[in-house]
């Protein structure tokens, strides 16, 4: 679901979290992984293209059937762009600043 226009006198709240989002998202390694949001197990998998100029994550709930899929695009001269995949863009920041990641034990 697309984000709705604000006037200049409102507020979107989450362009005081986007630098938190954008280094929380960093954190995350490339390929798949497991972890844990709310207290649930997710699976995540995290692309970032060659050029650096998009990142994308796809993760879902195991056992459950809640999902979170965004592109961010990282463009010179303008402001990342998030493009959430039919949600909003608050669940999405709320999920990557509050996934954690599960360490892989090596045998």
């Amino acid at each position: 679901m697309p984000r709705t226009v604000m006037t200049s006198e409102e507020r979107d709240p989450l362009v005081d979290e986007f630098p938190e989002f954008e280094h929380a998202l960093a954190r995350l390694p490339d390929g798949y992984i497991e972890g844990r949001f709310q207290g649930r197990p997710w699976s995540a998998t995290v692309k970032r293209s060659a050029d650096g100029k998009r990142i994308w994550l796809y993760g879902e709930e195991l056992g459950g059937a809640d999902i979170v899929s965004f592109n961010l695009y990282v463009l010179a001269g303008a402001k990342p762009a998030l493009k959430p995949c039919e949600m909003s863009s608050s669940k999405v920041v709320d999920f990557v600043l509050g996934f954690r990641p599960i360490p892989v034990r090596k045998s």
